[in-house]
């Protein structure tokens, strides 16, 4: 199969030829291989390969899922393979390797996805852009002098790029839709508790991560959903199950909806032009489209949710002072970033009340979006605050760096998608605007805890009115 015919198709549609037999499970890997040859030393998405694992796999036979055959990037954060390192984009644990698969990663598999590398994060994901020192920045195809967002940046990367028609990212302050801006891709958060988080954990970082992937067709990221959505074994807790596939969801009409319009960031910050513009648009298309859009104001308490992210301090600490020492690993200056090293210190003066004021800040934040959540269907916001920003502007190894200021610089850029990682509800990015010269600005849509399907319908019908599909990088495997 040639290149120029591998990245005309979405994850779905590969798997479709696999079904019919038009394309082998290994022609695509080899393809996908070729793609990621060619872009990936000017983007550098991609900082590890799992080329030996995909080939296991395959000697195995694979399973009939949906996605069967299908070439597929796993991010080097939160997901363990077994047998390979999980670096999470630190110098530190470059060496650790997992004994197992995790349950999402066996999830991944049972779909009949291929793993054929790892893309590249900033480290521990404590970045909105990805720059770690482990393995230098990675570069958006758009344009290679503008970030491609994070923590899932390489993912974005390189399905923007057409290396794979999917990848896994995932979400603990707007880590699969800050990217999705930045790249032109659909990025979907789920809701707390739909995606499993075992075996290692219950829940991870309070709740306010998620898993799921970055893609550039709405179907294939309602498809993946049903594949990996539903609890574990032992779960804490779970999202109530869907009344519908989601993949059905993504093909019905979402009817009329009541949509609140914010334009204005939570915490003040400045919003740009071009992203203003974005929104308004989507606005103008929605009511096209037959929904009501009002302006709306949510008042949130900013720094509330920002104290709610305090709990990445504790985290930190954790890691560094109990799990390290488990691993046989010395955390220091010459392997973790500044901005790591901060939050870490920063952790070990938070007392177990400090901590449960965090758990206090998170509901009470919950509980007003749901209320405001009964006056409306979705909720639409720019994703970011800006477009794409230059390598370097947000620096996690600046000598100089504090942890309030880090936080409030990341918030700055990151300014709408936070909230509704505190409150664990849905929320998408869509690719609906361009800026004139040639950089994708993505606009947010969020929803009801557990409805995802709402918000499946209204991108399944934003996507056939303002198809995206055709828009290709610069930098683009072909």
């Amino acid at each position: 199969m040639k290149i120029s015919e591998y990245t005309a198709f979405d994850a779905l549609g590969l798997a479709e030829l696999v079904r019919r037999r038009e394309v082998t499970p290994a022609e695509l890997m080899d393809t996908a291989s070729a793609a990621i040859e060619q872009v990936n030393p000017a983007l550098n998405a991609v900082i590890a390969s799992l080329r030996d694992d995909a080939e296991r796999s395959l000697r195995a036979g694979l399973p009939d899922g949906p996605f069967t055959g299908v070439p597929y990037l796993v991010k080097d954060l939160g997901l363990l393979v077994a047998g390979t390192p999980t670096g999470m984009g630190s110098r530190l644990f470059q060496g650790v390797v997992s004994p197992a698969d995790d349950e999402l990663m066996t999830r991944f598999r049972r779909a009949g996805l291929v793993a054929l590398g790892k893309t590249n994060t900033p480290e521990l994901g404590l970045n909105v852009v990805t720059e770690p020192v482990a393995h230098g920045p990675t570069r958006n195809p758009w344009r290679p002098d503008r970030t491609p967002g994070g923590s899932s940046g390489g993912a974005a990367a390189a399905v923007a790029a057409r290396m794979v028609p999917m990848a896994h990212g995932n979400d603990v302050a707007g880590s699969i839709r800050i990217p999705s801006s930045c790249c032109g891709l659909f990025g979907l958060k789920p809701s707390r508790g739909r995606i499993p988080t075992g075996p290692v954990e219950g829940e991870v970082l309070l709740g306010m991560a998620a898993d799921h992937a970055l893609t550039r067709s709405v179907r294939d990221s309602a498809a993946l959903l049903d594949a990996i959505a539903g609890p574990d074994a032992g779960a804490p807790y779970f999202a109530p199950p869907p009344a519908r596939p989601f993949l059905k969801e993504a093909r019905t009409p979402p009817g009329r909806l009541r949509i609140a319009l914010i334009e204005a960031a939570w915490s003040g910050a400045p919003v740009h032009d071009e992203c203003k513009r974005a929104a308004r648009r989507a606005a103008a298309l929605c009511e096209e489209l037959g929904h009501e859009v009002a302006p709306a104001r949510l008042e949130i308490d900013w720094e509330r949710v920002r104290f709610a992210f305090r709990m990445l301090l504790s985290y930190q600490a954790h890691l560094l002072d109990r799990v390290c020492p488990a691993l046989g690993l010395a955390p220091g200056r010459d392997t973790l970033e500044v901005a790591t090293l901060a939050m870490a210190e920063a952790g070990r003066r938070m007392s177990a009340v400090d901590l449960h004021e965090v758990i206090v800040a998170r509901d009470l934040i919950t509980r007003q979006v749901g209320q405001f959540f009964t006056r409306f269907d979705a909720v639409l916001t720019p994703t970011l605050a800006t477009p794409p920003i230059p390598p370097g502007t947000l620096d996690a190894n600046d000598p100089a760096l504090d942890v309030e200021t880090w936080l409030d610089r990341c918030f700055v850029f990151a300014a709408f998608t936070p909230l509704f990682n505190v409150t664990g509800t849905p929320a998408m990015s869509v690719p609906l605007h361009m800026t004139a010269d040639g950089l994708p600005v993505g606009v947010q849509f969020a929803g009801r805890y557990a409805d995802e399907a709402t918000l499946l319908r209204l991108a399944g019908q934003l996507e056939q009115a303002a198809p995206w599909a055709g828009r290709r990088p610069g930098i683009c495997a072909a």
